[in-house]
């Protein structure tokens, strides 16, 4: 579904993306690892036309994503952000809808909140839930208020940019749990960018690996621990002795 094909990005003279290779079948969950500061937020913002690539192609079902409809475009994903990124001032239910209620998939109010609560029960919140303000919630009632506005439009693709982040690591467990089975109950094709190894291992069906600015290492995640590319086991191990050097 969707294909990188010598993908490259600069920032003045920082080369964070050197020509990377992907690809991502139609309802697979792919899991993008690696260290800080490899590229792995570039690399999502590139799929989704946010960062203009130097060089490459990136493809959707064969369609350049560049000279795709935009609004089109955009209308087939979904996107759980790091920091939940909700609207302080809205409820959570119209947080939830917001997708519901503006461009082109608007729906009337009554029907964007019915479906704003039933996506919030999916993801194991109550009714309730749906007056509240993002400030009276728990991290990680927010993470899922966030993970049902992913879900609120039924998106043939989702984007996950660390999902555990800032969570402990029972909830941390759930929500890498509520990820697995919502992924696999819509049929979707995930996309996930995480160094969580917890998550890389309840998440994902197929393994990147993104190292200086290239995919090191790519396999199914059975064949992780298994596999003999020691940059892949310096990192899913945490070892501090290997080919990646630590910035002391």
């Amino acid at each position: 579904m969707i294909e990188l094909s010598n993908v490259a990005k600069a920032f003045g003279p920082n080369h964070v993306l050197r020509g990377v290779n992907l690809t991502i079948a139609s309802g697979e969950s792919m899991v993008v690892i690696g260290g800080s500061g490899t590229g792995k937020s570039v690399l999502l913002k590139s799929i989704l036309g946010l960062v203009t690539p130097d060089s490459g192609l990136i493809t959707l079902d064969g369609q350049d994503v560049t000279k795709s409809d935009r609004d089109a475009f955009l209308a087939r994903f979904g996107m759980l952000f790091q920091g939940g990124a909700l609207f302080d001032s809205l409820r959570v239910w119209e947080n939830v809808a917001f997708r519901l209620m503006h461009g082109a998939l608007k729906r009337p109010k009554a029907e964007a909140r019915e479906i704003a609560i039933e996506k919030l029960r999916r993801v194991g919140l109550k009714p309730e839930t749906a007056d509240l303000l993002p400030a009276e919630l728990s991290g990680g009632m927010q993470k899922r208020v966030g993970l049902a506005r992913a879900i609120a439009a039924e998106p043939e693709i989702i984007f996950f940019d660390e999902p555990t982040t800032g969570l402990d690591p029972i909830m941390s467990g759930v929500i890498n749990d509520l990820i697995r089975e919502i992924v696999v109950e819509m049929g979707a094709t995930a996309m996930t960018i995480t160094h969580d190894m917890s998550s890389v291992r309840a998440i994902a069906d197929r393994v990147a690996m993104l190292h200086d600015g290239v995919i090191q290492w790519t396999g199914p995640v059975a064949e992780m621990d298994s596999a003999p590319d020691p940059y892949l086991q310096q990192f899913i191990h945490g070892r501090a002795q290997g080919p990646i050097e630590s910035v002391r």
